[in-house]
């Protein structure tokens, strides 16, 4: 309660999400648990019954919403980004602790940026640190404007630009804001950690009926499809990588377009789902905070191979260029909505804006996780550490792995091999050209572990995630129900797979058209907390 103009400001605070006592469902909500669970199989169901024609549907829909609202994502992603760094240099918000003013941190600053990152960026980065910079070494607006000519010295500066854009402070803008309007109600104002607890300021009781069940509803979904998703491409990695370093005929079809085969896709998810299903048994405190210490580790070691048998000079003359050069350029590029076609169509569509809108659809899940492992900290540690520091660690992942692919590609001998490999593909021949015999085996095998674990992290960070919002924000959730999960996750993705690129594809298209309603409900997120904030210092 807060004083203002001798009035009293009252947050509502009676947010109740009825939880069941007994039975099957004891200790989570059960109108959203079985909600969740019907529009998942629905949706899953009509992804593999008829790929094609979901694919279609989803694709029409996708490409129309992308299309229609390229200036609104631009602007809006440019705004969350804007009020993070507001919240964080503005002295008196900043200070602000997410819980009360004796607690501490529940982590070491070590293993809640280890967390962060491997459930925000973690596995993304093992594919599209190659991938990414390669992409825009011969097709960004700089080459296709024909101001610079592609795959050439004059290509890598405008390269690493769009790929720093891609992966550096938007999407930690965009994970802040949900994660610090989840943390800021539930520990400073005890609600429930869920979505719904963040518009409190806004919408009050109508929260406790179905408004508040879709918000929750909204974020399983998302969560649950941006997790399978994401391991369903980063499986595919790992079958590429285990298929490099063992030689196995079985893992990869013998056809011209060479790609991992059912019975591989399926052992590998078995083994990958069921580590992160009994990691996520074991809670945050010990199985995910392990992991992520590890990945952690393994990913300073993979870095430091990199930057040892890496072009040095090169790469450190990159890094700081590119940085120079994404500071400088950010403003302009931040909010440029352009038309640039190509034969593949519109790049700002099919690239900024498209990422824009995954990183949405993964906003729940990953704030709320980014939520759950923060009380204690303040608001401006919050931002600091889950945002710039983020941002800076993936640029030198793509500095030392892409920019040592472009440089072999420039003035190595990779004669196009590694531009021409698939995308999941192209960090093992980049370690293929750069090292030899067993030196490369080696930190293939290194690489192939990384991966594995920061899959496992990644699911295992979903399924918690999503029992937390079925037990109305519980953080000590039912193991039975984690392990459930678990299974549901597995056979979801083992569904897609089996059916085909077209399943996946079709899952990736209900979850970036899903973000644009989602992106409205953080911008009331913003105004919700930004509300709440200025009744505190009154």
């Amino acid at each position: 309660m807060y004083k203002k103009g001798g009035a009293d400001i009252i947050l509502f605070t009676n947010i109740q999400i009825k939880l069941a006592k007994s039975g099957f469902y004891k200790g989570l909500n059960r109108f959203i648990t079985i909600c969740s669970k019907a529009v998942i199989m629905t949706l899953v169901l009509w992804a593999a019954i008829s790929p094609d024609q979901a694919l279609i549907v989803l694709n029409t829909a996708n490409d129309a919403l992308l299309n229609r609202f390229n200036a609104y994502y631009v602007w809006v992603v440019s705004f969350f980004l804007v009020f993070c760094i507001g919240m964080a240099v503005i002295p008196s918000i900043g200070k602000l602790k997410l819980g009360k003013e004796h607690e501490k941190p529940e982590f070491s600053n070590l293993s809640w940026f280890s967390m962060m990152f491997s459930a925000g960026m973690g596995i993304g980065l093992m594919v599209f640190s190659t991938a990414e910079p390669l992409w825009h070494f011969g097709d960004n607006p700089e080459v296709i404007k024909g101001n610079v000519e592609p795959y050439t010295r004059d290509a890598i500066q405008s390269a690493f630009r769009y790929a720093f854009l891609h992966y550096g402070l938007h999407p930690w803008g965009i994970y802040v804001v949900t994660g610090l309007s989840m943390a800021y109600f539930s520990y400073t104002h005890n609600l429930p950690l869920t979505v719904r607890s963040t518009l409190a300021p806004l919408l009050g009781k109508h929260l406790n009926g179905y408004i508040g069940h879709i918000l929750d509803i909204t974020a399983i979904i998302s969560t649950l499809l941006g997790v399978a998703v994401t391991i369903g491409y980063g499986v595919n990695q790992l079958v590429i990588g285990f298929s490099d370093i063992t030689e196995f005929g079985w893992m990869m079809s013998s056809d011209e377009n060479s790609a991992p085969t059912n019975t591989a896709l399926i052992f590998i998810l078995c083994i990958v789902m069921s580590l992160s299903t009994i990691s996520a048994a074991t809670g945050v405190g010990r199985g995910i905070r392990y992991l992520s210490n590890l990945n952690l580790g393994l990913s300073c070691i993979l870095l430091l191979i990199f930057l040892i048998f890496g072009p040095l000079f090169f790469l450190l003359q990159l890094y700081i260029s590119g940085l120079i050069d994404y500071v400088i350029t950010l403003p302009a590029i931040s909010v440029a909505v352009f038309e640039i076609k190509t034969p593949l169509g519109d790049w700002q569509e099919n690239g900024t804006i498209l990422y824009w809108a995954w990183w949405i659809a993964f906003a729940p899940f990953v704030g709320l996780f980014l939520a759950r492992i923060s009380k204690g900290r303040t608001i401006r540690e919050f931002i600091l550490g889950a945002m710039f520091a983020p941002t800076a660690v993936c640029f030198i992942w793509i500095v030392l792995l892409g920019g040592t692919a472009v440089n072999l590609e420039l003035y190595g001998t990779a004669d196009g091999n590694i531009i021409g490999a698939a995308p999941s593909a192209q960090l093992f021949e980049t370690l293929n050209m750069l090292l030899s015999g067993g030196m490369s085996k080696a930190v293939s095998i290194l690489a192939v572990i990384l991966i594995l674990t920061f899959l496992i992290t990644s699911a295992d960070s979903g399924v918690l995630v999503l029992n937390t919002i079925m037990a109305g924000g519980e953080k000590h959730t039912s193991i039975k129900h984690r392990i459930i999960w678990g299974l549901i996750l597995t056979t979801v993705i083992g569904t897609l797979l089996i059916v085909g690129d077209g399943g996946l594809e079709a899952l990736q298209n209900a979850m970036i058209i899903g973000a644009l309603p989602f992106s409205m409900v953080m911008v009331l997120m913003c105004i919700s907390v930004v509300k709440e904030v200025m009744n505190h210092r009154k």
